[in-house]
């Protein structure tokens, strides 16, 4: 299998299988990301940072028939609302950052907006993962090998270790030399690389389940994820 397939299965191992495994069967709405060509806008997200979650990156999926084949990496960075003012009285457009302050169902229409207004990358669907869900997931596998070398670190570390922080204030001390897509791709391998692991897979599936359940996993709509998984199954997202 080739590595951006990897990556790529890695980011969605936790979301997709947890997903098939709650609702399998039940709640067929949505756009049918099963047939032609289809996005879906993934959303990592630090929980905490600021009402509902801040977006510190983001990926766009493409998935042809149901199969992934490729993603491109999308930066919150500089990306801001055509036309939606930025949250809590800070000025200016609306940045993708702060996307979900006001609400996930309306973060969600916001973020597929601006990334279609920077990018042109129109989404089908979104995914939001909050870092919480995430380290509560990678903990249940810890200590987690990461580019040969154990760590316990969590997954916002991880990422920050190897980020070089290009454009922010104060990055004159970070010692990290990758883009943040990179960094993150670090993190994404090490996680495919224990799934192989079977007994570890299995653990990261029911902790997925949990996280899905604490709303840390988030699928706008649910059902076009269910029908995807359902039709397709998880083994042949990676065909």
């Amino acid at each position: 299998m080739k590595r951006y397939k990897k990556l790529i299965i890695a980011i969605l191992l936790v979301i997709l299988i947890g997903l098939l495994s709650i609702i399998a069967g039940a709640l067929f709405s949505g756009p049918d990301l099963t047939q032609e060509s289809k996005d879906i806008l993934v959303l990592a997200s630090d929980k905490y940072e600021q009402p509902n979650g801040s977006v510190d990156m983001a990926f766009m999926v493409h998935l042809e028939n149901g199969s992934l084949k490729n993603y491109t990496p999308v930066y919150p960075g500089g990306m801001t609302h055509p036309t939606q003012p930025a949250p809590g009285g800070i000025g200016g457009n609306m940045y993708l950052h702060d996307c979900l302050w006001d609400g996930v169902e309306n973060g969600v229409k916001y973020a597929q907006e601006i990334v279609e207004y920077n990018t042109g990358l129109h989404s089908d669907a979104v995914v939001i993962i909050y870092d919480e869900g995430l380290d509560n997931i990678i903990d249940t596998i810890r200590p987690l090998e990461v580019n040969g070398e154990v760590t316990n670190l969590s997954a916002a570390d991880i990422v920050r270790s190897n980020d070089a922080y290009n454009g922010y204030a104060g990055s004159e001390n970070v010692q990290g030399t990758m883009s943040r897509g990179d960094a993150v791709m670090v993190l994404t391998k090490a996680l495919a690389t224990a799934a192989q692991n079977p007994n570890k897979k299995a653990t990261m599936i029911q902790a997925a389940l949990d996280e899905y359940s604490k709303g840390n996993i988030i699928m706008i709509p649910e059902g076009s994820f269910t029908k995807l998984l359902a039709t397709k199954g998880f083994e042949q997202l990676g065909g």
